[in-house]
């Protein structure tokens, strides 16, 4: 029986199903569109709803050709359970919208063009999200659930983003969560060095969260981790068990992975051990945190520097997919394999 039956969850993407592209002139627009088309009819997009994706990329991508600075789109597969979306998110370094609110009016324009695009966006899109910080840049991000489900998906608290250090094809970084019984168990790996065998370590560590049997203890869920990683070349490993019920949070890692308690203005670190999983025998300890009512958790591997101001990010009772952009955005300045996941944990808006 598969142990993810009648349990949200979400993994990051493999293989092709997730693709960075620069968007900095009128050729990328086309190649975007082209990208997100052939996404969207593998996950059985036709007709109308596959002209949303369409226009929706198009509009999009436009916008960074026109206003930003080194403009940037991911367009993805994101799975969960039987579900599956089509996402993109755009990144710039640009000057950021002066005006969110305005900027999201149809007939809105600082370029004198005919200003449709972010709310039309907003209209065709079954999720959408757009954060913009003054003299730092905007990220954006659309959601197109799959045509089957798409009137009675939920999103789950939780959203990750992972990138592939330039130049390699696959992202040596994963995430995974699950949501049981009010419980959302979340897991970064950031595999040792990049490419294809850094990928099968992050990947051998996602299996294993999928397999799990919940509930569990993050500590436990690690040292199941740390056992399978042995045939390797292993990783920094982390797991949460974020109980709002509760307002805690247990967390256990292995290594350099980075995990943060948000609440208002502020973050507290939480506290991992020296050490690479599937490597050696070291004593993995579990600590308990208190979590904020409305408050989030945030999980990074180490190609996003610590040197991030929660108060700068998107409130959190936001969509987290849109939060963990924008850390992508402002603290993913590492050369190096990127990886972030957000769990929220109040009721979106």
């Amino acid at each position: 029986m598969d142990p993810l039956t009648g349990i949200d969850w979400t993994t990051s993407p493999v293989g092709g199903d997730a693709v960075w592209m620069r968007v900095e002139d009128q050729s990328a627009v086309a190649a975007a569109r082209r990208r997100a088309t052939g996404l969207a009819e593998q996950l059985g997009f036709t007709g109308e709803r596959l002209g949303r994706v369409q226009l929706a990329v198009t509009e999009a991508a436009t916008n960074l050709v026109k206003h930003a600075v080194r403009g940037e789109m991911l367009v993805r597969v994101s799975r969960r359970g039987g579900d599956a979306a089509i996402e993109f998110v755009c990144f710039d370094r640009g000057p950021g919208i002066a005006d969110v609110p305005g900027a999201r009016l149809d007939g809105y324009s600082t370029s004198g063009t005919l200003g449709v695009g972010l709310g039309a966006i907003e209209r065709i899109a079954d999720a959408s999200g757009l954060y913009s910080a003054s003299e730092a840049g905007t990220v954006l991000f659309a959601r197109f659930h799959q045509p089957d489900g798409a009137a009675t998906v939920t999103d789950p608290p939780f959203a990750g983003l992972t990138r592939p250090i330039e130049g390699e094809e696959e992202c040596g970084d994963a995430y995974a969560a699950r949501l049981h019984e009010g419980t959302v168990y979340a897991m970064v790996c950031d595999g040792l060095g990049h490419g294809p065998l850094a990928a099968r370590a992050a990947q051998e560590a996602v299996r294993v969260m999928r397999e799990a049997v919940l509930p569990a203890a993050p500590a436990d869920l690690l040292r199941q981790v740390h056992d399978r990683l042995g045939s390797t070349r292993g990783g920094a490993v982390a797991v949460a068990a974020v109980q709002p019920s509760a307002g805690t949070v247990r967390f256990a890692g292995l290594g350099n992975v980075a995990g943060w308690v948000l609440g208002g203005d502020r973050r507290r670190g939480m506290i991992s051990v020296p050490g690479i999983a599937g490597a050696g025998r070291r004593p993995l300890r579990e600590h308990v945190y208190d979590l904020p009512p409305g408050g989030a958790v945030v999980m990074h591997s180490d190609g996003l520097t610590d040197k991030w101001d929660g108060a700068s990010l998107p409130a959190l009772d936001r969509d987290p997919l849109l939060v963990s952009a924008e850390l992508m955005r402002g603290a993913g300045v590492r050369h190096d394999d990127r990886c972030v996941l957000t769990v929220t944990t109040s009721g979106r808006r």
